[in-house]
């Protein structure tokens, strides 16, 4: 196992009913901002338990923030936010406008163009604190202090972390995704799968600990995904997911571990420039890099495969690509396609991404070994 250190400080607050302890997290003298996107909270009675929870308090909205939240708009949320002298924001939704709102938290103390955070690596001062109510796990960003924004002007989407902008609180309560669309729950839990992966599916360093956890995540998920389609108002799974969603980028199961994020810096590309969804892409290029990469991480990859899919038979090879497939067939079930033909993508949507992460020097992988010829032969295998 590798050395680190590691400390996570977001309160949780887990369970039904918890939106309505959010003004105890919140100083009674705040100026608080409410963020939130296209309007879901208003039909599924999440604006008003905030509203009736925040009664007495100075609250401010900006909503419209979008599922790949754009530069442009949160920097009106800036402007805002300095208009209205805001000293706390309040992330309702999903992981989309919390991210969004951890750049609106940041930019405002930063030299320059705040877009600096995300292509410089500028580092803000200091930053608004953040307290989330969450509607749809999927991206760990409620226990974490990472950020994933789109400029809409240059098509990038790029990332962010700083633990500035690490919430103080996130209020996780199962009902609020009851009335989630099916696509919406495929999205979230594929995303919340490749979290874990991107932390698991790398080569062994002897942390047992860390294996089992994220072994345990993805099962749960394998377990629950589909039962979330067939009985959306399950409490329990819902419960499970939530709680895997979460667990799945918390930091914990990375710690004294290897990384990859190959399949998510590829995703990004694909998003940015053709306008998929982000757990779409992911189901297309995660069997891509276990299968160009195999060499690298076929250890962890029949390691998931007899401990989660439960593929026990054959030569190392045949292992490899059954546990690809019970993979990829997973993805299918959740009603998430894995192909880029599947979305209308022929084999001429490759070199854009491709020159994307050649312009900006990208070599990606656990390993530094994947690079943008690799990209090539991992999309080239998708369409």
């Amino acid at each position: 196992m590798n050395n680190f250190s590691f400390s996570n400080s977001v309160k949780i607050i887990f369970g039904k009913g918890s939106i309505a302890k959010i003004a105890e997290e919140i100083p009674a003298d705040a100026r608080v901002l409410m963020t939130y996107g296209g309007g879901s909270i208003k039909k599924n009675g999440v604006y008003e338990q905030v509203k009736k929870a925040m009664e007495g308090r100075e609250l401010f909205e900006f909503g419209g923030i979008e599922p790949n939240p754009h530069f442009e708009t949160c920097m009106k949320a800036v402007e805002l936010c300095k208009k209205e002298k805001i000293d706390f924001l309040l992330s309702v939704g999903g992981g989309s406008v919390l991210d969004g709102t951890k750049l609106i938290a940041a930019a405002q103390f930063v030299e320059g163009d705040p877009w600096g955070i995300l292509v410089e690596g500028k580092q803000p001062s200091n930053a608004l604190p953040i307290g989330v109510v969450l509607t749809l796990p999927a991206t760990g960003s409620e226990m974490n202090s990472g950020a994933v924004i789109t400029k809409d002007a240059t098509k990038e989407k790029r990332d962010f972390n700083s633990r500035l902008v690490l919430p103080k609180f996130s209020v996780l309560d199962p009902e609020t995704t009851y009335s989630l669309p099916p696509r919406q729950i495929g999205n979230g839990v594929v995303d919340t799968f490749v979290h874990v992966a991107e932390q698991y599916l790398t080569y062994p360093v002897g942390a047992k600990v860390q294996d089992r956890f994220a072994e345990s995540i993805l099962s749960v998920l394998v377990e629950e995904g589909p039962q979330a389609l067939k009985t959306p108002e399950d409490y329990e799974v819902r419960s499970n997911l939530m709680w895997a969603s979460t667990w799945a980028l918390n930091g914990w199961i990375s710690k004294g571990v290897p990384e990859d994020w190959a399949t998510h810096m590829i995703g990004h590309e694909i998003t940015a420039l053709y306008g998929l969804d982000h757990g779409q892409t992911l189901a297309i290029v995660l069997p891509g890099v276990l299968s160009v990469m195999r060499g690298e991480k076929g250890a962890k990859i029949m390691q998931m495969g007899e401990r989660v899919f439960g593929v026990s038979e054959g030569d190392e090879a045949s292992r490899i690509e059954q546990s690809i497939a019970k993979l990829e067939a997973f993805f299918v079930s959740m009603g998430v396609k894995t192909r880029l033909s599947d979305y209308g993508l022929a084999e001429d949507c490759i070199e854009p991404v491709v020159k994307r992460l050649a312009d900006r020097g990208a070599v990606l992988g656990e390993n530094k070994t994947i690079t943008p010829e690799k990209v090539r032969e991992i999309l080239k295998a998708r369409v």
